[in-house]
């Protein structure tokens, strides 16, 4: 079995043809650190390659899914970063390349010819919701949370699956507000197949992932083909790389730079409250000069 620093991989004990992928930083609710895309798509690699597992179920250790990228230290620092760069100008085909590479590996699991089943419990945000949306499917605890609140400042969805798995209504309201929907609205509205009591969530998951592994693998590979070539008829691909490149830009204009200062001198904790307050967020000139009364160049 491989061995990971961030997640685990195996298959199920009880469950032939399954496999559970366990996203294993509990202690940082399972953020995102620089390892954590790479052994995701290590792990998906692995799976592949085992005949004998038809569907993998993804999941998160301890209090939820998937907090996002693991920030407080980085945004709390002046260390430069690509990401975050502290030079001028900034070099956004460095931000690129370091944002594309994490996109493609969590796109591993949408690209896998197994079928992927996102387990939610807790919070699956920001980047954490990045990697639900690559799963094929996505089972939730009706009072599990999902969405991307830094779109409001600092971020935009690299893998942009919001809109192809939302439709532009639902995903414009999203992106517009940074707000998170509870698991009973992301069934309601198409998001999740499936939404139920915590206490009923391993077993919904289980019986989705069961009712799937008896199907033959070319069969699964096959119907999940289709499925993504409309996907990428409409323009998926294109879409991405569009919005990595926003990604990138959002942290380094004036708003972005604005609440990287303020995270600086204030602390992430309280920037993120104040993002997600829907207190009116400095942009333009208003952000550049509060940016160099917190002691930082524009």
């Amino acid at each position: 079995m491989p061995d990971f620093s961030t997640l685990t991989i195996a298959p199920d004990a009880k469950a032939p043809r399954v496999a559970r992928l366990l996203l294993n930083r509990p202690e940082r609710l399972n953020a995102i650190n620089n390892q954590t895309p790479r052994e995701i798509r290590a792990a998906i690699e692995w799976v592949q390659d085992n005949d004998d597992i038809h569907v993998i179920v993804i999941e998160g250790a301890g209090k939820g899914f998937c907090g996002g990228y693991d920030l407080v230290a980085s945004a709390e620092s002046m260390t430069d970063h690509p990401c975050q760069q502290e030079r001028f100008p900034w070099d956004p085909l460095v931000d690129y390349a370091a944002m594309k590479r994490n996109t493609e590996d969590f796109m591993s699991l949408w690209r896998c010819s197994k079928p992927t089943i996102a387990k939610i419990h807790g919070h699956a945000v920001a980047g954490g919701s990045d990697i639900a949306l690559c799963c094929d499917l996505i089972v939730m605890a009706d009072d599990a949370k999902i969405g991307y609140m830094p779109t409001r400042v600092w971020g935009c969805p690299t893998t942009a699956m919001w809109t192809f798995r939302l439709g532009p209504t639902r995903a414009k309201q999203l992106m517009f507000t940074g707000d998170v929907i509870d698991g009973r609205t992301a069934a309601e509205w198409g998001l999740a197949n499936q939404a139920v009591p915590l206490a009923e969530l391993e077993a919904a998951a289980m019986k989705l992932a069961q009712r799937i592994a008896g199907v033959p693998r070319s069969h699964l590979a096959m119907h999940k083909m289709v499925v993504n070539q409309v996907m990428l008829n409409m323009g998926l691909e294109q879409t991405q790389m569009l919005a990595t490149v926003f990604d990138g830009i959002s942290r380094h204009n004036p708003e972005g730079l604005w609440f990287r200062r303020y995270a600086q001198a204030n602390g992430f904790k309280a920037a993120v409250e104040w993002r997600d307050s829907g207190r009116p967020i400095p942009e333009g000139d208003e952000a550049r000069e509060e940016i160099r009364r917190l002691g930082g160049a524009t």
